[in-house]
């Protein structure tokens, strides 16, 4: 198996406004069809930030032409992006599997890390995307045995706060070692008191453990 993993940054109707709005997200496409030169891509995406930065994103979002069917529950969104111009999920197809979800920082650029059972699928992927899209950065594309494809909940089980603690805590460092930041720091940063962000750091991890155990058997 090969494995290839991608930076790339384009005129993307997410990652345009993940840089606008001070947001990141995670997301798949997936169902991708090209009919007449259009490219429709369904995709379902989680966005991670400040609540007013997540819910203006989501409105700048509405407004625009080319996102159709869309759906939102919480801070995860369901739509349908269509383009006449070639972006990254034209070229996706049976051949490639997603082995993380696409992953796109505050700066606007998509990490994208794909398989297939041939170098040569990852590399005229990644050649299309070059000669279509734009600049192509490999971190990296080796030969590797694969143990672990992951697949993202379409809608995890997180209210907005659950979400917002467990984002914070991550981005923070609180699950590093050493810790780079404790309770009473992330809970000046959400804006409540310490017990109440322990409470809602305790219900996300009791609510994501499950499944985290599940997957590592």
């Amino acid at each position: 198996m090969w494995i290839t993993r991608i930076k790339i940054k384009h005129d993307c109707v997410i990652g345009n406004r993940c840089e606008k709005f001070g947001v990141t997200t995670t997301g798949t496409p997936f169902n991708v069809f090209v009919e007449k030169g259009v490219t429709h891509s369904p995709q379902v995406q989680t966005l991670q930030g400040d609540e007013k930065n997540v819910k203006d994103f989501i409105k700048d979002l509405k407004k625009d032409k080319r996102i159709t069917h869309l759906e939102v529950e919480g801070n995860t969104i369901f739509f349908i992006e269509i383009r006449k111009e070639k972006i990254p999920a034209t070229f996706h197809h049976i051949k490639l599997i997603f082995v993380k979800p696409v992953f796109v920082d505050k700066e606007g650029y998509e990490y994208w890390e794909v398989a297939s059972w041939k170098k040569s699928i990852l590399t005229d992927f990644i050649a299309n995307m070059e000669k279509e899209v734009g600049k192509v950065e490999v971190l990296k594309i080796e030969e590797t045995k694969l143990t672990d494809i992951y697949f993202a909940h379409l809608l995890p089980k997180l209210t907005s706060n659950q979400k917002r603690a467990i984002e914070l805590a991550f981005e923070n460092g609180f699950y590093a070692w050493p810790k780079r930041t404790d309770l009473g720091e992330l809970a000046k940063i959400m804006k409540v008191s310490v017990p109440t962000y322990r409470e809602h750091l305790k219900r996300a991890e009791e609510k994501l453990m499950p499944d985290l155990i599940k997957s590592i058997k």
